[in-house]
C-alpha cells in the first residue's frame, strides 16, 4: 500500500494540530469519498467502516444532498437567524420535529454538533423546571463542551485538569451485561444497577431538585452497551414519579443507525427531548434539540442561539439527508444489513477465543475483545493492532472502550462490500491469532 503523499500530510499536520484535537488509529489522510468507499491521497481505496464516526449514514457525497448544497450555496450561504428568517430553516424545522417521537406541539433549537445540543439540552431542563440537579450515567459520552463534558460519564481523563466542571451533575452506574460486576443474569436479574440511583434520590439528593436526566439509549463510545428494556422501564416509572424530565441523546443512534428511526424506538418509554448531532446533515455541521413546545418557554431571548448557527447551506443538507433515508429505506437497510453482519461475525467469535462478544442494533456493532473469554478481560492491544492490520488491507475499522472494535458504516452499504470486509477481518483476525501483526504498530495506533 502506497503511504508517501498520506504520511508527509500527517508529518506537516503535527507540526501545527494540537493532539487534543486527534486520537489516531493509522496514518490516513482522506482524499474524497463516495458510497461507502474511501479514498487517501495516494490512490489507495478503502471500505468505511466507520462511516465518519457514524455521521455518513446515507453514504459520503450522495448526489442529492452534493445538489442540495450547491443549489443553496448559488442563492444564499448564510444570513444571521438570531435576528432573521429564512426558508430551509423553516422547512426544516417543520420536517426534524414531525419526525421526533414525542407527543404535542412540538419546538426546536439548532446548534453545530451534538455537544452544543447536550448543552441546550442542559438549559432547557433546568429553565423549564426551576431545578438545578441533573443525573447522568457512567460511560455515556455525550460531547467536549464544559456542559456535554460534564455529563460525560466515561474516560475520566478527559476532564483532568481543567476543572471545575459543570456543578449538579450526578453520575449514576449504566448496565452493563456482559461485564456485569454484580454477576447477574440480564434475563433474572433484579437491576441492583438502578438501586445507587433510588437511594440517592431516598437519600441525600432531594428528587424535588433533580430537573433531567440524560441518557443514550445504546451507549455508543462505551462500546455499544444497551440496557434491558426492563431497566428502561423502571428508570422511567422513577423519573415520572418525581417530574424529573427524560433526555435522550441519539447523536449516534438516532436516523436509522440502530435498525429503527431512533435508538429509544427498541424501548417501551416515551422521552421529553431528543437531542441530535452527528448525521442529521450528512456530514455537514447541525445538531438540535426538540421536544415539547411549553418545555422551551423558560429560555430568554437568545438564550441558545449562534450567529452562524441553522445555516441555510447546511439545512438544505438536512432536508435532502431526511428526504434519502425514506425514499432509499435505509431505516430497514440498517437492520437486514446489521443482522447480517452480526450473524456473520457471530461465526469468526466461534473460531476465535480472543472475540468475547458481537453485540449491537442495526450497523451498531460492537465485537468485544478479550484476553480470556472465561475472565471477560479487556484486551486493548489486540483492537489497536488489528484495526491496524485491517488499514493496511484496505478497510477502515477502528475501536472505542479501549478494546471494542467499531462496526458503524453507511447504512447504504452494498452486500457485496460488506462480503468483502468480513473477508479482510477474518484474514486480519487469522494473523493476529496467528501473532503476525508486530509489536511496533502500537506506536501509531493509540485510538479511543
Amino acid at each position: 500500500m502506497k503511504t508517501r503523499l498520506s504520511e508527509a500530510l500527517v508529518t506537516r499536520d503535527q507540526q501545527f494540530l494540537t493532539d487534543a484535537t486527534r486520537a489516531p488509529y493509522y496514518p490516513l489522510a482522506v482524499k474524497s469519498a463516495r458510497g461507502s468507499m474511501v479514498t487517501d491521497l495516494d490512490g489507495n481505496e478503502f471500505i468505511d467502516l466507520l462511516g465518519s464516526a457514524a455521521v455518513m449514514n446515507i453514504g459520503h457525497n450522495h448526489p442529492r444532498v452534493v445538489k442540495a448544497i450547491q443549489d443553496q450555496a448559488r442563492e444564499l450561504i448564510q444570513y444571521t437567524t438570531a435576528y432573521m428568517y429564512h426558508e430551509p430553516l423553516a422547512d426544516f424545522a417543520r420536517v426534524i420535529t414531525e419526525l421526533t417521537p414525542v407527543p404535542g406541539n412540538k419546538k426546536v433549537i439548532f446548534g453545530f454538533s451534538g455537544s452544543d445540543a447536550a448543552d441546550g439540552a442542559i438549559k432547557v431542563v433546568r429553565s423549564a423546571t426551576g431545578r438545578e440537579n441533573i443525573l447522568a450515567f457512567e460511560g455515556s459520552y455525550h460531547g467536549t463542551t464544559y456542559g456535554s463534558l460534564t455529563l460525560t460519564g466515561i474516560s475520566p481523563g478527559l476532564k483532568k485538569g481543567i476543572g471545575p466542571m459543570l456543578p449538579g451533575i450526578h453520575h449514576f452506574e449504566y448496565p452493563n451485561c456482559y461485564r456485569c460486576p454484580h454477576g447477574q443474569d440480564p434475563g433474572t436479574c433484579d437491576l441492583t444497577c438502578l438501586k445507587g440511583l433510588e437511594t440517592a434520590l431516598e437519600t441525600d439528593l432531594d428528587p424535588a431538585t433533580v430537573a433531567g436526566a440524560f441518557l443514550e439509549p445504546i451507549e455508543g463510545d462505551a462500546g455499544i452497551l444497551k440496557p434491558p428494556p426492563k431497566w428502561m422501564t423502571r428508570l422511567d416509572g422513577i423519573l415520572k414519579t418525581h417530574g424529573i424530565l427524560l433526555v435522550v441523546d441519539e447523536v449516534q443512534t438516532g436516523l436509522g443507525r440502530t435498525g429503527k428511526w431512533f435508538g429509544m424506538d427498541h424501548f417501551d418509554v416515551q422521552p421529553d427531548l431528543f437531542i441530535y448531532g452527528k448525521s442529521l446533515a450528512a456530514g455537514m455541521p447541525l445538531s438540535a434539540v426538540v421536544g415539547r413546545s411549553e418545555l422551551f418557554e423558560g429560555l430568554g431571548t437568545l438564550g441558545h442561539a449562534f450567529t452562524n448557527g441553522a445555516n441555510p447551506v447546511v439545512l438544505a443538507a438536512a432536508l435532502a439527508n431526511i428526504a434519502v433515508l425514506k425514499e432509499e429505506n435505509l431505516i430497514e437497510r440498517s437492520r437486514v444489513q446489521g443482522d447480517y453482519f452480526k450473524e456473520e461475525l457471530l461465526k469468526l467469535k466461534n473460531r476465535y477465543a480472543f472475540i468475547g462478544d458481537v453485540r449491537g442494533e442495526g450497523l451498531s456493532i460492537g465485537i468485544d475483545l478479550v484476553k480470556n473469554p472465561r475472565t471477560r478481560e479487556a484486551w486493548g492491544d489486540a483492537a489497536k493492532k488489528i484495526s491496524y492490520r485491517a488499514w493496511e488491507k484496505g478497510l477502515i475499522l477502528t475501536f472505542f472502550a479501549g478494546n471494542v472494535l467499531r462496526i458503524q458504516p453507511p447504512l447504504s452499504i452494498p452486500r457485496d462490500l460488506i462480503h468483502q470486509a468480513l473477508t479482510r477481518m477474518a484474514e486480519t483476525f487469522r494473523e493476529f491469532d496467528r501473532g503476525e501483526i508486530p509489536d511496533e504498530v502500537l506506536k501509531t495506533a493509540k485510538g479511543w
